[in-house]
């Protein structure tokens, strides 16, 4: 994976200024954290896919399961309750701030990770 500066400029432009947000290379990709907590990232995969991560909680898997384009994160035989990928063909605006929406949710309903 590689990171992708156009997409993770879309997550900055859609997510604005917003107190206790910070990005930190993760997984191999840029991602972005709400007081410590994961909520996006963006990636190139070996193959040149562009795309979306999104952590947006086991509460709210099945929610994000519904939404167009989503591909829940596998590990080996495992799924990831609560992170997806979205291919960016996939994600218009109004839906990347539906994913952001639910992971910042998700992100708020957890302790603030010490500094």
């Amino acid at each position: 994976m590689a990171i992708d500066e156009d997409l993770n400029d879309r997550l900055r432009e859609a997510l604005g200024y917003r107190a206790g947000v910070s990005e930190k290379r993760m997984m191999g990709a840029m991602c972005f954290l709400l007081h410590g907590h994961m909520i996006a990232g963006a990636d190139r995969t070996r193959d040149g896919e562009r795309r979306f991560i999104f952590r947006i909680g086991k509460p709210n898997h099945t929610t994000g399961l519904a939404l167009p384009g989503a591909e829940p994160m596998v590990q080996g035989e495992r799924t990831l309750s609560g992170l997806f990928f979205v291919g960016e063909d996939d994600c218009t605006d109004e839906l990347l701030q539906t994913w952001l929406d639910l992971a910042i949710t998700n992100a708020l309903t957890l302790p603030p990770k010490g500094a």
